[in-house]
């Protein structure tokens, strides 16, 4: 019985030795393992610290994290009011002067582009009078310009007829088209015996043989592309229009 106790103690003594020297690990979560440890690479480089240091590092690695997301966040919608706003599209854009197999050229090139009515074209004025025009000038829309033909018809005027081409005077009425200045100076008399307060005279060109297009509402990409097209014509130029 004496030697069963001298033996049971001697395992109790050599188990709290082995413990003690950690051999056995740490029963609450094998914090002390020194094989592991060696087998660590570049163990003499590690450097344990305490958990209150552990926890203060984790703690300012969190706040500094959480201030990069708000700085993102608050820079978003910065980022999204300084995009610039879309140039707006221009009214009318003029390209010529064309001779008349130069602008069939430019024409088939503008078939793709598909404009429709946004596309015209216009013969160029010459450099000498022809005729000479007695008008009211332009009302700014057709329905202007119906509203003054209504004026004239109470008038008792019915020969005129609104312009309605791509010509300066578009939208006006025209009251005669002339030979001399003469023969307008007296139809422009007689218009006003009638009340006719308005009218004009205006010279008409000969007509050229150049021409130009015009294009209607041109936003930023048709103008690119018009441009591009405008290149292989190097007498031609580009300038707004009314």
């Amino acid at each position: 019985m004496l030697k069963f106790i001298f033996f049971s103690l001697l395992a109790v003594n050599a188990a709290l030795f082995a413990y003690g020297q950690g051999y056995l690990g740490h029963f609450s979560g094998n914090e002390r393992e020194p094989q592991r440890l060696q087998r660590q690479l570049n163990a003499k480089q590690l450097t344990l610290i305490s958990p209150e240091r552990a926890h203060s590092a984790q703690a300012a690695t969190a706040a500094t994290a959480a201030t990069a997301a708000v700085s993102t966040e608050a820079a978003a919608p910065a980022a999204a009011v300084a995009e610039p706003k879309p140039a707006a599209p221009l009214a009318c854009v003029e390209i010529g002067s064309f001779v008349l197999a130069d602008a069939r050229r430019f024409e088939a090139r503008l078939a793709p582009l598909g404009l429709g009515d946004r596309q015209s074209r216009r013969n160029l004025p010459g450099t000498e009078i022809s005729s000479y025009i007695v008008h009211i000038p332009p009302q700014g829309s057709k329905e202007g310009a119906d509203r003054k033909a209504a004026e004239l018809r109470g008038l008792g005027i019915t020969n005129y007829y609104v312009i309605s081409d791509n010509s300066p005077l578009r939208y006006g009425v025209s009251l005669g088209v002339f030979k001399t200045e003469g023969a307008a100076q007296n139809q422009l008399a007689m218009l006003a015996k009638q009340g006719v307060r308005s009218a004009r005279i205006t010279p008409r060109m000969s007509g050229s043989r150049q021409l130009a297009f015009q294009f209607r509402d041109v936003p930023p990409q048709l103008k690119a592309s018009l441009d591009k097209i405008r290149a292989d014509f190097p007498n031609t130029a580009l300038h707004t229009c009314k």
